[in-house]
């Protein structure tokens, strides 16, 4: 059971310090959007490098982007440890897996919540891991949609039967009320903004978290 706090909801003024915060988080989930995919933008392959320069822990980008297959595997090279695309952007989802992998990184396959995960299951030898999107993408602070928990669990059934470990993220209105839910449904990643960021205290909100699913095995 991970637990991601997405930096979407940090001070962008002081991302070194507000890395340091959730230093015993396992990874710093990092959304990258370009303003076509969704209708924000955030920050880029720069900032990533910055970040990777001074990050206690591993990151986690979460490419909100069109035209996966040029910019995943830079985001790999720019010190990304796990990288994450849409497979709605991707015109060719397993090269993109296999080029973010050949650039030292996990490959993960994210599904927004309106896409379907069954015409892609035969992908999964490919990736590490598939984020379940529990928002629609493109804002922090958003309601989680409870109505994506069957889609994890389907998830969780088709890496059963393909085996291996691959992983299950969700990101999008995950907190202390519904994070319980997830790991019940399968998931075993938790990618957490405000309800991190917004705490007083960021390390103990992401104590708390890990010890609401810590019971939780799959």
């Amino acid at each position: 059971m991970q637990i991601s706090p997405s930096i979407l909801s940090a001070d962008f003024a002081n991302l070194e310090r507000e890395l340091g915060r959730i230093a015993n988080a396992d990874w710093a989930h990092v959304d990258v959007m370009d303003a076509h995919f969704v209708p924000n933008l955030t920050l880029g392959l720069p900032v990533v490098e910055a970040l990777a320069r001074v990050s206690p822990i591993p990151l986690d980008c979460h490419l909100m982007i069109e035209d996966p297959e040029r910019w995943a595997p830079m985001y790999a090279e720019a010190g990304g440890d796990s990288v994450t695309f849409h497979v709605e952007a991707a015109r060719d989802p397993r090269q993109v897996a296999r080029d973010i992998r050949a650039a030292g990184a996990r490959a993960a396959m994210a599904v927004k919540p309106g896409t379907d995960f069954a015409p892609y299951e035969e992908l999964l030898p490919e990736l590490d891991m598939v984020l379940v999107m529990t928002v629609e993408p493109g804002f922090g602070g958003q309601s989680f949609m409870a109505d994506q928990m069957p889609k994890v669990a389907q998830v969780r059934e088709a890496v059963r039967r393909h085996g291996g470990e691959i992983w299950i993220q969700v990101d999008g209105g995950v907190s202390a009320k519904t994070i319980e839910q997830c790991a019940e449904a399968g998931a075993d990643v938790f990618v957490a903004g405000s309800a991190v960021y917004g705490a007083e205290d960021a390390a103990a909100a992401v104590n708390e978290l890990r010890a609401l699913v810590g019971e939780h095995t799959h």
